[in-house]
């Protein structure tokens, strides 16, 4: 699957964000700890996602796909705590199902997580915490296998705030018995929606959002309705896509708190950013400031907006950085934007953006999820026509990209052959 653009054209318009995919994975396995209906709304129609509902189906999960944006399920019919399947193997989320099903019946078997190749992703936290709460671990190096005889609270105490391991034990612990206490808990937003989603089904979760969560087991949880906060990570890239196009674009249904740090980062680079209610207007100018950028963790500048901000500063003028301290191998874009004639440099955890004036159209591969927006945005602000291959990672997490994208005045086209391609390079060109 490939995405062909033709760049040049400033977007202009309004786009509504969809729910936090980052969020719904975490939700979706909390919904099934309960053996009641729970009913899931503003569910994001994204690849991960379909993947762990088909995970759920193969497990007895009873999943009923309402519409496009809502899904009812029901974990009462559940016959097994085995989730390996080729499906699950190709999202790192899967590992949810180690919390959710070690909650509720003290034993899960989870395929090791697969999703991006952005760097070491290990689930040592994940696994410490789980024998903290009475669990015992075996690996058989394609599978994670939990058991516990008796589940219990626990303190612990995270070495880093992993938003990964903050879910899966906020989700194990929910059902433990007695009080478990997460210190270096993370504090991303998608954290306090799955909690909050917990709590709606009868959960005792407190400080979810802050550094210490502190969460009392109950028997058994309930069944609930619940709405999926808007994309954090889809709303920043439409306000970088302003950014980059020198356009005016309104980001709707978004929690513009949640945007802080990206908005300080645009009006730094001379964006104009302004906030009306739930929505945020981005109005880029003719001239991009180079600014410098540490990825950290929520408040911090999000590590998934780094390739976005890094095809920004390709467009800037001066020079700007990036310093990537989540993931080691989250620069492969760079070389793809080299293509392109953006200047850059990396040395080790620091990317080095010249801003070099405009970037020309080029052939290019996406390597993950996030990169690959981000170089579609390249292709957009770039002079002529620019193709993305392996847009399939840009699938994943993204609802309707090149269709909102075309909503803004974008030329922009998904190709599934090579003779599509040839067709929408005729016809844009």
């Amino acid at each position: 699957m490939r995405y062909v653009m033709k760049g040049g054209n400033p977007l202009a318009g309004e786009v509504t964000i969809s729910g936090a995919k980052n969020a719904a994975l975490g939700i979706l396995a909390a919904a099934i700890m309960s053996d009641e209906t729970v009913t899931i709304e503003n569910l994001p129609d994204v690849r991960d996602v379909a993947v762990l509902l088909d995970a759920f189906r193969e497990i007895g999960v009873l999943v009923d796909r309402v519409d496009r944006h809502t899904v009812k399920l029901n974990g009462g019919n559940i016959f097994t705590a085995c989730a390996d399947n080729p499906s699950i193997r190709k999202i790192r989320a899967g590992y949810y199902l180690l919390g959710a099903l070690l909650g509720k019946y003290h034993h899960a078997e989870v395929a090791m997580p697969g999703g991006c190749n952005i760097g070491t992703r290990p689930i040592d936290q994940h696994l410490k915490g789980f024998r903290l709460l009475g669990a015992v671990h075996e690996n058989n190096n394609s599978r994670v296998i939990l058991d516990a005889k008796d589940l219990h609270g626990a303190h612990i105490y995270l070495d880093m705030a992993s938003v990964g391991a903050t879910i899966n034990l906020m989700l194990a612990a929910s059902l433990a018995r007695g009080t478990t206490i997460i210190e270096n808990a993370a504090k991303e937003p998608h954290i306090v929606d799955v909690a909050n989603m917990l709590n709606s089904m009868g959960a005792k979760i407190k400080g979810a959002g802050m550094d210490v969560i502190r969460i009392t087991g109950v028997e058994k949880l309930h069944g609930t309705e619940y709405t999926i906060i808007p994309d954090q990570i889809e709303a920043g890239t439409f306000m970088m896509a302003a950014a980059v196009t020198k356009g005016d674009v309104t980001v709707k249904r978004i929690i513009p708190q949640h945007m802080d740090a990206i908005s300080a980062k645009l009006l730094e680079m001379g964006c104009e950013v302004i906030e009306q209610g739930d929505s945020i207007r981005v109005v880029g100018r003719p001239t991009l400031y180079s600014c410098n950028v540490k990825t950290l963790p929520y408040p911090g500048f999000p590590t998934d907006m780094q390739p976005q901000m890094g095809v920004a500063l390709c467009l800037a003028e001066g020079v700007g950085t990036i310093t990537e301290s989540i993931f080691e191998n989250r620069f492969k874009y760079v070389d793809e934007l080299s293509k392109m004639g953006a200047d850059t440099e990396v040395k080790g955890s620091i990317a080095i953006f010249k801003g070099s004036g405009p970037l020309k159209g080029a052939e290019l591969v996406a390597p993950d999820l996030r990169a690959g927006a981000a170089l579609v945005l390249a292709g957009l602000a770039a002079e002529g026509i620019t193709v993305v291959d392996q847009v399939d990672y840009v699938l994943r997490g993204y609802e309707d990209f090149d269709k909102k994208l075309q909503g803004l005045g974008a030329e922009i086209r998904l190709a599934e052959t090579d003779e599509d391609v040839k067709k929408i390079k005729f016809q844009i060109s």
